[in-house]
């Protein structure tokens, strides 16, 4: 059974062992990151959930002004739960759960709750083999980002809810 719910406490090691298993190196937050994130902002943490375990999920936070490259921002120094801003963090699924169209699922639920929230964009960066698969969700290019996180080169996407 396919469930959608927001993360609990209990839900940290599990996210941080997909989070760690899909992004390289430093890019992957760390459990404390993953912790506060569930912990300050549990409407904005969703996990896909089949048959009892967690196998997916989206995290943001939210604010007035984005500044993508900001790296406080994922600690969510700055996040205020009622600015029209989303801003995504983490897009995850299990690799042994890839290729299911599982993340589609898991982005088209996300922007459901957004806008059911009141919510006016969706921001995140992808490294550039993203971009195409974030336009089919209905992201648009913005800008290559000038975040150097985890070593690498990201790009600025966004949707208009």
């Amino acid at each position: 059974m396919q469930v959608f719910r927001s993360a609990r406490p209990a839900d940290a090691d599990r996210c941080l062992e997909i989070e760690t298993s899909a992004y390289e190196g430093d890019e992957a937050a760390t459990l404390e990151k993953i912790t506060k994130r569930i912990e300050v902002y549990p409407e904005g943490f969703l996990v896909l959930e089949i048959d009892g375990e967690v196998v997916g999920f989206i995290n943001c936070g939210c604010a007035h002004d984005v500044e993508m490259s900001n790296e406080d921002f994922k600690e969510l120094i700055g996040h205020d739960p009622d600015a029209p801003n989303v801003v995504i963090m983490s897009v995850v699924v299990v690799p042994s759960q890839q290729g299911k169209g599982l993340s589609r699922e898991l982005m088209v639920e996300f922007v459901e709750r957004m806008k059911e929230m009141g919510k006016a964009t969706i921001h995140l960066m992808c490294k550039e083999c993203h971009v195409r698969l974030y336009e089919k969700f209905g992201y648009r290019y913005l800008q290559p980002s000038a975040s150097d996180h985890g070593g690498m080169t990201w790009h600025e996407m966004s949707m208009d809810l």
